[in-house]
């Protein structure tokens, strides 16, 4: 008997810069698949009409991700329009984002991708270590999220 069993994952790479570009900070950390990211990944495989992920969003909140969360905590400014989505090779996607000066600012500690602008389905949340956003600073996000058995 055969018995597959898939995982959702996903790498998360933070790079903070300052209005000349140079590094003020940079974290990799993993997120977690949410229960809504999992729902709609089961949707699109049925061929339920659901928007794709578009949006990445930026908070403060201090709670870890949990597998029912829907939202993050405390977001901080608008969600952002994905800057690419890019399907890498067979089972892996990379998002990327990027939150320009006067976006976001402020001590950020968590991350989530939607499919949205505002509400929506959030497919992952992260929580990472502070990072202090200045309005002029730069934070580039590349999200890698990987399906496999």
């Amino acid at each position: 008997m055969i018995n597959d069993k898939m995982q959702v994952t996903g790498d998360v790479t933070l790079t903070l810069t300052d209005e000349k570009g140079n590094l003020k900070a940079r974290q990799e950390i993993k997120n977690l698949v949410v229960n809504t990211g999992l729902t709609f990944i089961n949707q699109r495989m049925l061929g339920t009409s659901q928007a794709v992920m578009s949006h990445m969003a930026l908070g403060s909140g201090t709670n870890a991700a949990a597998a029912g969360d829907t939202a993050l905590q405390t977001q901080v400014g608008n969600r952002e329009a994905l800057d690419a989505a890019v399907n890498d090779s067979p089972g892996v996607i990379t998002y990327t984002s990027t939150f320009e000066p006067g976006d976001a600012t402020g001590a950020l500690t968590e991350a989530g991708i939607f499919n949205a602008s505002t509400s929506g389905n959030m497919l992952c949340r992260t929580k990472f270590d502070v990072v202090n956003k200045s309005a002029t600073d730069t934070l580039a996000i590349t999200w890698v999220v990987t399906i496999s058995v």
